[in-house]
């Protein structure tokens, strides 16, 4: 038989769920509406490159920066500065976008 319980503590709702009859520890079932708010920074990354600091200082409007990608390479999709994704860019008259090809697996140690 399954008992639950709602509670509210520090504005996270939980259900905590009981297991009668069994040995079992107890399971806490978290709903949280609050993530709805948490905003996460995505970048796509094209290409990279390395130059000396004295060709950053003298970059200006106009120039043109070579990366280490053709147009045909997978871009990768950074959560939080984390990998999650790669992909490849599309155009559509003025609009870019990302189509997810693949999305990469977590590495050990992070959320």
């Amino acid at each position: 038989m399954i008992a639950g319980v709602n509670a509210k503590s520090f504005g996270v709702e939980f259900q905590v769920l009981s297991l009668k009859g069994l040995k079992s520890p107890v399971a806490a079932v978290l709903t949280v509406p609050t993530l709805d708010k948490v905003t996460v920074d995505l970048m796509v990354v094209l290409g990279t490159t390395t130059m000396p600091i004295h060709q950053v200082l003298r970059l200006s409007r106009g120039a043109i920066i070579e990366l280490d990608a053709t147009e045909a390479d997978e871009v990768k999709v950074l959560a939080n500065n984390l990998p999650v994704a790669s992909g490849v860019v599309l155009v559509d008259r003025n609009r870019i976008a990302v189509e997810v090809k693949q999305m990469l697996p977590r590495t050990p140690g992070t959320r």
